[in-house]
């Protein structure tokens, strides 16, 4: 009789835990799947704007997850490169990113330009009484021997440490910092009337906001003038052929994108100010829907 009972205990037992694998097997067989895409970009106020407009439009028109997130130039790309990300929109081509391109574009699929009329150079107030890189050395005292830049795997200060040699700007020291900082010393300078230059670049608030100019570079170390373009992971057409196309239409002018920088300048939320612009918009969305 107790063997009997142990057997039926044992039987009871077994049952009980198919029954709950059955149970794991059927919910997990039943439940969505986390639809999401992974969105990379650099911190600088172009990319944060383009980016959540992106970022907004797939949530809200496609009906899908997203996830942004914000690097350094160099990891982005990587990212892109092993699959860390789906998309980014913000590759300065052909010349800020173009080390980064070169080394990753066997791994991605560049769908062109997103838009047009990108520069990079050094900038400095236009009360600032000289026109050329090359009269910088002129004036190190006047500047304080600084250039002030933004985060160091930037492609625009790579360029910027070459001016720095090929004008002879030895007396200069390059500083590293974000894009944030590098527009509050801006800022304090224009406030105390100060002479102050800056690594810089278009599309930026800071344009809309200052009387600035870019000083001449007779020497093209800065390149001409550049597209920013949107980079995708090569299974990104198969797996998610929706968020596929609208990445391959999305493009703007630097209006467009100045007016969603402007909204983030003033504190609203990137995805607000993005939402806002959208709804401001209709038909320009249009064109890039699915």
């Amino acid at each position: 009789m107790k063997t009997l009972k142990k057997i039926k205990t044992k039987i009871a037992g077994l049952s009980a835990i198919i029954v709950g694998l059955f149970a794991v097997f059927s919910f997990n067989s039943c439940a969505p799947e986390v639809d999401e895409i992974k969105l990379g970009y650099v911190m600088w106020d172009c990319a944060n704007a383009s980016t959540h407009v992106v970022a907004a439009l797939i949530e809200d028109e496609l009906g899908k997850k997203v996830d942004v997130t914000s690097v350094d130039a160099g990891p982005m790309w990587t990212g892109m490169a092993r699959g860390d990300f789906d998309a980014m929109n913000c590759a300065w081509l052909p010349a800020t990113h173009e080390a980064y391109y070169e080394e990753y574009k066997d791994d991605v699929v560049n769908l062109g330009p997103n838009l047009d009329g990108a520069r990079i150079g050094l900038v400095v107030p236009a009360y600032v009484d000289i026109e050329s890189i090359e009269d910088l050395k002129d004036y190190v005292d006047e500047f304080d021997g600084k250039i002030t830049g933004i985060d160091p795997g930037a492609g625009i200060m790579a360029a910027t440490e070459d001016a720095i040699e090929k004008y002879e700007l030895d007396e200069f020291d390059l500083v590293e910092g974000s894009d944030a900082a590098m527009t509050a010393a801006l800022e304090r300078a224009i406030d105390r009337d100060e002479w102050i230059v800056i690594t810089g670049w278009t599309p930026h608030w800071k344009f809309a906001s200052h009387d600035l100019k870019y000083l001449e570079d007779p020497k093209n170390v800065f390149g001409d003038a550049e597209h920013i373009a949107t980079i995708v992971t090569p299974e990104l057409e198969e797996q998610h052929p929706d968020v596929f196309t609208l990445l391959d239409n999305f493009y703007w002018t630097p209006e467009e994108i100045g007016v969603v920088m402007g909204y983030i300048e003033d504190g609203i939320d990137p995805f607000d100010a993005a939402r806002k612009w959208i709804s401001e918009n209709p038909e320009r969305v249009e064109e890039w829907l699915p």
